[in-house]
């Protein structure tokens, strides 16, 4: 696993406790920098992704309540809606990332981490709003 694979994990870790203990993902991220092994340091990559999700939640949920059929973002899976917020903001706000990868990095964490509907979910809407954004 590459080191921004594993930093888009972490990410995760810390935007799925968050969700689930309903509180800031930026608070629990400053938590786990004061608790964790010093020689486990958090990595750039996984603080500028919680920072990118955390400020953009909002449009993120928009965006995500918009095109998925059939599902408010309330009614996903935790792991899911930790998942879609991580890669549409890396395929919507992060031009550093190629858009092909943003969408198979959030696949691959479903494909690990949730159900076995999860990937094909996560692929379909993300493909979606990959559509939205070239059309825009």
């Amino acid at each position: 696993m590459g080191a921004r694979s594993k930093a888009r994990k972490r990410a995760l870790d810390i935007l799925f406790e968050a969700d689930v203990r309903g509180v800031d993902p930026l608070t629990l991220m400053a938590e786990r920098r004061r608790t964790d092994d010093p020689n486990r340091l958090l990595p750039a990559y996984t603080a500028e992704l919680v920072e990118g999700v955390t400020a953009s939640t909002e449009r993120i949920d928009e965006l995500l309540s918009t095109y998925s059929h059939g599902w408010t973002v309330e009614r996903m899976p935790a792991v899911d809606r930790a998942v879609l917020r991580l890669g549409t903001w890396e395929l919507l706000f992060n031009d550093d990332v190629p858009d092909a990868v943003a969408i198979d990095e959030a696949v691959e964490l479903a494909r690990t981490l949730s159900t076995d509907d999860s990937p094909n979910f996560v692929n379909g809407l993300l493909a979606r709003l990959l559509e939205v954004k070239a059309s825009s």
